[in-house]
C-alpha cells in the first residue's frame, strides 16, 4: 500500500492501539518498540526509546530496519530508514525516514505454494550453540511464513524461538536472508519421521517480498500446468 493517505491510517491505527512493534536491522539486531508519532507532511515517524538500551546503539549503527506489528489478523510491515536518536517530552525518541508504502497481509489470506521437487529449496540457519548451521528442507512457503521439515536427529526449537539470518533457497533465483519465529511444532506421523514447523517470516523487506511473491506467483503457475 502506497497511497500516502492510507499509509498514515495505517500508521496512525498502529500508534493510537499502542501496538507493539518489531524492529529488525538488516543484520540482524532486533528491538520491540511502539509508535510515538508520525507526520507525513514532515517525513518522520518516531517510536519509544531507551538510550542506555545497548541493542540501541547497535540499530543506530545500521542502515535502517524492518518495522512489523499487527492490527487484529492484520500484519503490517514497513522500512525505517535514516534511524537516529534523539531527546523527547517525555524520554528519548528514535525517528525514522516516513515510509513510502506499508505492506499489509491478511495473516488467514496468504497463498501458500509447495516448491517444486525439482527445486530442493531449503533453509539455512545458525543453530543456538556453536555447531555451525543446519540446512532444513522447505515444505511450503506464503509470503506470511514458512513451513520446515525438522529431521528427528535435528536439534528443537521451543515455541517462539528467533531465528535471526536465515538462508531461504527456494529455486536458482529466489534466494531471501530473513528472520523466523518459531510458531508451531508438528510430528509427521504416527512412527516419528521427523517434524513440521511452522515458522513467521519476521523480516522480510520491500524488495524480497517482491521476489518472494514472483517466487509464489511462478511456482502456483507451474504447478497447474502439471496438473
Amino acid at each position: 500500500m502506497d497511497v500516502p493517505v492510507e499509509v498514515e491510517q495505517l500508521l496512525e491505527q498502529l500508534r493510537t492501539g499502542n501496538a507493539l512493534l518489531h524492529l529488525s536491522t538488516f543484520d540482524g539486531v532486533s528491538y520491540t518498540t511502539t509508535l510515538l508519532a508520525q507526520d507525513r507532511w514532515h517525513g518522520i515517524v518516531s517510536f519509544a526509546a531507551d538510550a542506555r538500551d545497548p541493542r540501541l546503539q547497535s540499530l543506530l549503527g545500521s542502515t535502517g530496519a524492518v518495522v512489523v506489528g499487527y492490527l487484529d489478523s492484520i500484519k503490517l510491515q514497513f522500512d525505517a530508514l535514516g534511524l537516529t536518536l534523539a531527546p523527547g517530552a517525555r524520554g528519548d525518541v528514535l525517528n525514522a525516514a516516513y515510509p513510502r508504502e506499508v505492506f499489509r497481509f491478511q495473516r488467514r489470506r496468504f497463498y501458500r505454494v509447495r516448491p517444486l521437487t525439482r527445486s530442493m529449496a531449503t533453509a539455512t540457519l545458525a543453530l543456538p550453540i556453536a555447531s555451525g548451521r543446519m540446512r532444513l528442507r522447505v515444505l511450503d512457503v506464503s509470503l506470511a511464513g514458512v513451513a520446515l521439515f525438522l529431521p528427528e536427529s535435528a536439534p528443537g526449537f521451543a515455541r517462539g524461538s528467533v531465528l535471526q539470518d536465515v538462508l531461504l533457497q527456494l529455486d536458482a533465483h529466489t534466494q531471501l536472508s530473513v528472520g523466523l519465529v518459531v510458531r508451531h511444532t508438528t510430528a509427521i506421523g504416527p512412527r516419528g519421521g521427523g517434524a513440521r514447523m511452522g515458522c513467521e517470516i519476521l523480516d522480510l523487506s520491500r524488495d524480497d517480498a517482491r521476489l518472494l511473491q514472483r517466487y509464489i506467483d511462478i511456482t502456483q503457475k507451474q504447478r497447474r500446468a502439471l496438473a
